[in-house]
């Protein structure tokens, strides 16, 4: 199979700064061991989830072409996924947040092609293919589903994170990939738990991307749907976890009605989930997905959009009356009764109006910061952007005029105009002043020398948000994490057993029917006496061919390793349990 990135309609769309977070599945890297895994969490899950699941879980399965017995290659995924307008791709873990969102909000899946270890095969706090693919790829092929899940990213990515999330997400990363790292120490696992448990502890009041976050949580992730008695499961984590998924049923995990009151709940994402949120409906998430969404600077703007951008320490974005944006990192606000009067950012920034950069207002042009007053002019009720070329020449707003502009909260602006932009309604968005000293009081907050005073125009500031405006106007392939799926060398013991699976999987395929399973028994026994996934595949190969003394030889060894690793019992029952349904033994 190919380890090429295929392309397609759908990922053509993607910004080139999301392109960095992708990389090649390297299929062939996939063991038989790591194939078995994913056939029997898939036998096992499709056989309990037949029962449980939303019914769009099932036939998703189908539609998306996820097949029980084999890793999906998700660049073949992708030829059945665009029937439904969506893509997959594969990433190294976690990625930071708005990404994953802003992936969702382009109608692209995002995998974490790695596998779970046979030793975590019931859960991982680490993401990974079969969480994403089994988890979440099925259940989009519902429409409405689909289209929750593409809103959710569309309003998610401009979530404004606090600059503690970027700490938090680093030390999440971190411990999802030394837990499920096989030669990860205990010492360093409890320094990672102990290092997300204290910032967690420590966060302050949670950011809009900390709040969306847990709604994404108790919806996508661990989401139930029906009613408080019956629920169904439709949440990716649940999908994918053969151990969750059976105790969420229980009353031992508390089910509550999904509402707004989701967004406060948090979540520990290395434990299972002590209590689970239940959806009448999938619209149902959508109206609570535009309820916060009303809470969201995004929607609101105004001070508090102002300060959460200054408080992320990221590229932000605030949107002014007018349709003028003005993205870059924000650094000061000044404020008055409440409102922003003047706002300040740092290093480079960009203007625009409707996602479109403004010609000569680039980060070229305003690469050391930018500055402007917001509101309106002191003692005329008309504001600047409301006036009509008349009214702008009754108060001396014309070209080559030397004007001196004092504004709402004590701003002032003196200089001689140059020039004006208007936007398409005719509204003056923008006046560049030379000459010019901005002050507030006694503080000087512009000055001739420093070149031409660019002024936006807006009485308020409408919306605030993360990400900029124009994606083309900064160079956002930034992103190098700090740390990478740990992938380590494997013993020669270790390759003796993947062939082992390998001649198990090859007989099983009709590939090679040659192999002798006594001889294959006999190896386990001798020198891999614990494992016990192959010994299970081995018994269904054995029930299929009634050879019964191969099966009791097998039932034998499968007790004594229940004996000596009572931990991994029920799953050998478990997997029993599936080839006796299939198998009339």
């Amino acid at each position: 199979m190919s380890n090429a990135i295929e392309t397609n309609n759908i990922l053509n769309r993607l910004p080139k700064h999301l392109m960095q977070f992708i990389k090649p599945q390297n299929y062939d890297d996939y063991s038989a061991i790591d194939q078995a895994v994913w056939r029997y969490v898939m036998r096992k899950n499709v056989n309990f989830l037949s029962t449980v699941a939303h019914k769009s879980y099932l036939e998703g399965l189908n539609q998306t072409g996820i097949s029980i017995d084999s890793i999906p290659n998700m660049y073949g995924m992708n030829r059945i996924l665009k029937d439904i307008g969506w893509a997959a791709v594969a990433v190294d873990g976690f990625i930071p947040p708005n990404a994953f969102m802003e992936f969702q909000a382009y109608n692209v899946l995002v995998i974490a092609s790695d596998i779970r270890q046979l030793e975590h095969i019931e859960y991982t706090p680490a993401p990974d293919i079969i969480h994403e693919g089994a988890g979440h790829a099925p259940i989009i092929a519902n429409p409405e589903y689909a289209e929750y899940l593409r809103r959710f990213g569309e309003i998610g990515c401009k979530a404004i994170s606090s600059a503690k999330d970027y700490e938090l997400y680093e030390a999440v990363r971190h411990l999802s990939i030394i837990k499920e790292a096989p030669n990860s120490s205990e010492s360093d696992i409890a320094t990672a738990e102990k290092k997300v448990e204290t910032l967690q502890q420590n966060m302050g009041e949670p950011s809009e991307m900390a709040l969306i976050r847990n709604l994404h949580w108790w919806t996508v992730e661990y989401g139930l749907i029906g009613t408080l008695e019956n629920p169904k499961i439709y949440g990716a984590g649940l999908l994918s976890s053969i151990g969750e998924s059976a105790w969420c049923m229980t009353d031992e995990v508390e089910k509550l009605p999904y509402d707004i009151n989701a967004t406060y709940k948090d979540f520990d994402i290395t434990k299972p989930q002590p209590q689970l949120f239940v959806t009448p409906d999938f619209a149902n998430l959508s109206l609570i997905l535009e309820e916060f969404a009303n809470t969201m600077s995004l929607r609101k703007g105004g001070l508090s959009g102002v300060n959460k951008l200054i408080e992320s320490n990221a590229l932000g974005t605030i949107e002014l009356s007018t349709g003028l944006q003005i993205s870059g990192i924000f650094t000061n606000v000044i404020e008055s009764n409440g409102r922003p009067i003047y706002i300040q950012t740092n290093g480079e920034t960009a203007l625009a109006y409707r996602e479109k950069e403004l010609v000569g207002h680039g980060t070229n042009t305003h690469k050391n910061g930018f500055g402007s007053p917001i509101g309106k002019l002191k003692g005329i009720n008309l504001a600047i952007e409301d006036m009509s070329p008349r009214d702008l020449s009754a108060y001396d707003i014309y070209e080559e005029q030397n004007i001196t502009l004092e504004f709402e909260g004590g701003i002032k602006v003196s200089g001689e105009i140059i020039t004006g932009k208007r936007n398409l309604q005719g509204k003056i968005i923008l006046i560049s002043i030379k000459n010019c000293t901005v002050t507030h009081n006694e503080t000087v907050l512009f000055q001739p020398e420093w070149g031409i005073y660019d002024m936006a125009i807006g009485k308020e500031i409408v919306s605030a948000f993360s990400g900029i405006a124009d994606l083309n106007s900064f160079d956002l392939i930034t992103h190098v994490p700090s740390t990478k799926t740990i992938q380590i060398k494997k013993s020669d013991q270790q390759i003796q057993l993947e062939a082992l699976y390998q001649q198990v999987r090859d007989y099983r395929d009709n590939k090679n029917k040659t192999i002798s399973r006594t001889k294959v028994l006999e190896q386990l026994i001798e020198k891999y006496p614990s494992d016990w996934l192959l010994p299970v595949e081995l018994y269904e190969l054995a029930a299929i061919g009634n050879e019964s003394n191969l099966c009791e030889s097998i039932l034998n060894h499968l007790e004594t390793i229940k004996q000596n690793r009572p931990k991994v019992g029920h799953l050998i029952d478990d997997g029993l349990e599936i080839v006796r349904q299939t198998v009339n033994v």
